[in-house]
């Protein structure tokens, strides 16, 4: 069982879609990178039984947290707690790298 990963190595390119890489899952926790092009958007939604978090690795993003859209950059952690709708936006120049975490695990 590998046991560490490196972000960078998992970083990845979806022209149509933001990219998706699940890095570690389990019952109790999904870790993953999800990568936005500039002008993509990763939809408004919630998970009603699930927290969840985003590291910003690189670039910055408008985070949509309830009805509140918020810019956050390389090194801030955003949470979103069970049932808050959020989703976010790369209005940016560069690729936005974040590293999130679902639990329990979807």
């Amino acid at each position: 069982m590998d046991l560490i990963k490196s972000v960078d190595q998992n970083i990845g390119v979806n022209p149509d879609k933001y990219f998706k890489d699940t890095l570690f899952r389990s019952d109790a926790l999904l870790l993953g990178i999800n990568c936005l092009e500039p002008g993509q958007i990763q939809a408004a939604h919630s998970h009603q039984d699930q927290d969840k978090f985003y590291y910003v690795v690189e670039g910055e993003g408008h985070f949509l947290l309830g009805d509140e859209l918020q810019l956050a950059a390389a090194g801030d952690v955003i949470w979103a707690p069970a049932g808050l709708r959020h989703g976010v936006e790369n209005q940016g120049k560069k690729r936005l790298t974040i590293l999130i975490g679902i639990a329990p695990s979807p």
